[in-house]
C-alpha cells in the first residue's frame, strides 16, 4: 500500500512565459497580412529590428546598391505579383534617393508599400543626423488622406511621444462625407430647407448637398433670407420658363409696313425711347444676380429669367426701329439720367421697388397702350409680347416686397425717401423728352391731322392716368396709405421709367 507521503501529487514544472511581440514583429506581420513578399533597400541602422523580423514574417529582403532601384523592384514586383510589395529607405538621404520610384509607382498605381526609418523619439526636433521635418509633410499628407477618402488629425503640442498627425482610415467611398454639413433642404418650402444666413463656406454647393468642409468661402453680399425670399419666385420662374419666345419665330417681320414716314419715324422714336430704358432694365437685375448667395437659388433663377427678357426685349425693340432702313432716333440726356439713378441705387429691396414696382409698372401701361395704337403687325406683336413679360417681373417684386415689409416695419420708410431723394435728384431735368411724347401723340392719332392729333393728345393724357392709378394701387398693395400712396406716386419721374 502506498503511504500517504508517496501519494501525494508531484506539483507540475512552471510554464515557461510567453514573450510579448516586439513593435517590429507586429508590424511584419500586418506587413504579411496585406501579401507582401518582398522587402527592396538598402539596409540602414534606423529599422534594423524590423529587418530582422521580416523573413521570420515569410517576407524575403532583398537588399540593393541603391534606393531608387530598391523602389522600382517594389513595384515592379507588386505589378507581376498583383500584391502590395515594400522599399524600406533610411532618413532623409536615403528617402531622397528613393523618392523617384516611389512617384513612378504612384503614377503607375503600383501597390508600393514605402518605409522610412527616422530618428529615435528623444532626438527629435534637436537637428539629429538626417532627420527629417516631419510636421512640414502635414500639408501634402493632408491633400493625400482627403484624395484617398482618409481623414487626418493633427496632433496638439502636447501629444506623446513628439506624434504630429493621426490619420484615420475610411473607405474611398464616401470618405468626403465625413464632417460634411448639409446645406439646408431643396425644397423651399419645407422647414428647415432655407438658412436664414447661409454661410460662406456653402459657396456654390447645390441647396441640400451635403458640403464637404475645407473648400472655398465666396462671399456673396444678398445673404439674407429676409432681405431676399419670396415664396412666389419658384413659382414665377417657371412661368418665365414656359413664357420664353423666340424672337425669330414668335413675331412675323414680314408684316407689312403701310402706314407712311411720318408715322414710321414716330415709331422709331418710340423703340429707341425702349432700348434705352429696357438696358437700364437689364443692367440693374444683373448687377445684383452676382452677389446673391446660391443657397437661394429661385431668386437667382428669377432675376435671371428678368436679364433674359430685357436682353430679348433689346433685341426686338432695335430691330423693329431699323426694321425699314431707318437709324435709332434721340436718346435724351434726362432720360439717361433718370435711368442712372436706378443704376446707382444699391439696395436690392429699393433697386427692386424703383425699377420694378414703379417704372416698370408704368411700363406695363406703356406697352399696353402701343399694343392698343400700333400701326402695324409688327409693333403690336412686340409690344404685347413684352407686355407680358414685363408684368412677370413686376409680380416678382412686388411678391419679394409685400414679404419683406411684412418682416421690416422700416421698409416703406426706407422706399418714400428712395422715391423723394431719386425727384430731388431728377427735378431740374427735363423729364419725358418732347420727341417721345409726340411720338406717342401721333401713334395713338394715326394720322397728323388737326383732329388725329388732338384725339392722340387725349389718348397720352388718358395714359398718364392710367399709370398713376396703377402706380398707386402697387403702393398700396405694399401697405401705403392712400395719402402716401398718392403723394408717391405724383413725384414718379416724368421719364415713365
Amino acid at each position: 500500500a502506498l503511504t500517504p507521503a508517496a501519494s501525494a501529487v508531484v506539483p507540475a514544472e512552471p510554464a515557461t512565459p510567453v514573450a510579448e511581440p516586439t513593435v517590429a514583429e507586429l508590424v511584419a506581420d500586418r506587413l504579411a497580412g496585406t501579401g507582401a513578399r518582398f522587402a527592396f533597400t538598402v539596409p540602414g541602422e534606423s529599422f534594423l529590428p524590423l529587418l530582422d523580423s521580416l523573413p521570420a514574417a515569410g517576407i524575403r529582403v532583398v537588399s540593393t546598391r541603391h534606393e531608387g532601384g530598391a523602389a522600382f523592384m517594389a513595384a515592379a514586383a507588386a505589378h507581376l505579383t498583383g500584391k502590395p510589395q515594400i522599399v524600406m529607405a533610411t532618413r532623409t538621404v536615403g528617402a531622397a534617393n528613393a523618392a523617384i520610384g516611389i512617384h513612378t509607382a504612384r503614377q503607375d498605381s503600383a501597390q508600393l508599400v514605402a518605409l522610412i526609418g527616422g530618428v529615435r523619439r528623444e532626438f527629435r526636433g534637436r537637428e539629429a543626423f538626417q532627420e527629417s521635418d516631419l510636421a512640414s509633410g502635414i500639408g501634402s499628407l493632408a491633400a493625400w488622406c482627403r484624395q484617398q477618402g482618409h481623414r487626418l488629425r493633427a496632433a496638439p503640442p502636447d501629444a506623446p511621444d513628439g506624434i504630429v498627425a493621426w490619420v484615420e482610415r475610411g473607405p474611398a467611398v464616401g470618405a468626403r462625407w465625413v464632417g460634411a454639413e448639409r446645406a439646408g433642404g431643396t425644397d423651399p418650402m419645407r422647414p428647415g430647407a432655407l438658412a436664414e444666413q447661409p454661410p460662406a463656406s456653402w459657396g456654390l454647393a447645390a441647396r441640400g448637398a451635403a458640403v464637404e468642409p475645407g473648400g472655398p468661402a465666396p462671399v456673396f453680399r444678398l445673404d439674407r433670407r429676409d432681405e431676399l425670399w419670396t415664396d412666389r419666385a419658384g413659382p414665377l420662374y417657371l412661368q418665365a420658363a414656359a413664357a420664353q419666345w423666340d424672337p425669330a419665330t414668335a413675331v412675323d417681320w414680314s408684316a407689312p409696313i403701310e402706314h407712311g414716314p411720318r408715322v414710321e419715324a414716330a415709331v422709331v422714336q418710340v423703340m429707341t425711347f425702349l432700348v434705352e430704358n429696357e438696358e437700364a432694365a437689364l443692367v440693374v437685375p444683373a448687377r445684383l444676380l452676382g452677389q446673391i448667395h446660391p443657397h437661394f437659388r429661385e431668386i437667382q433663377q428669377a432675376l435671371a429669367s428678368i436679364v433674359a427678357d430685357e436682353a430679348r426685349h433689346i433685341e426686338v425693340f432695335t430691330r423693329r426701329a431699323t426694321l425699314v432702313g431707318h437709324e435709332p432716333a434721340l436718346s435724351s440726356a434726362g432720360g439717361r439720367a433718370s435711368l442712372q439713378t436706378l443704376l446707382d441705387e444699391p439696395d436690392f429691396a429699393v433697386a427692386g421697388f424703383l425699377l420694378s414696382v414703379m417704372g416698370e409698372g408704368t411700363f406695363v401701361s406703356l406697352l399696353g397702350f402701343l399694343e392698343r395704337h400700333a400701326p402695324d403687325p409688327v409693333t403690336r406683336r412686340i409690344a404685347q409680347l413684352s407686355r407680358n413679360d414685363e408684368a412677370r417681373h413686376v409680380a416678382f417684386s412686388l411678391a419679394h416686397l409685400e414679404r419683406h415689409a411684412e418682416i421690416d416695419p422700416g421698409l416703406r420708410s426706407r422706399l418714400a425717401g428712395a422715391v423723394e431723394r431719386r425727384h430731388h435728384a431728377l427735378q431740374h431735368t427735363s423729364g419725358l423728352n418732347d420727341e417721345v411724347f409726340d411720338a406717342l401723340v401721333l401713334l395713338a392719332a394715326g394720322t397728323d391731322t388737326p383732329e388725329a392729333v388732338a384725339a392722340g393728345w387725349q389718348a397720352v393724357q388718358a395714359l398718364q392716368r392710367e399709370m398713376g392709378e396703377a402706380r398707386r394701387s402697387r403702393l398700396a398693395r405694399l401697405g401705403f396709405t392712400t395719402g402716401e400712396a398718392d403723394a408717391l406716386s405724383s413725384l414718379h419721374t416724368r421719364n415713365f421709367m
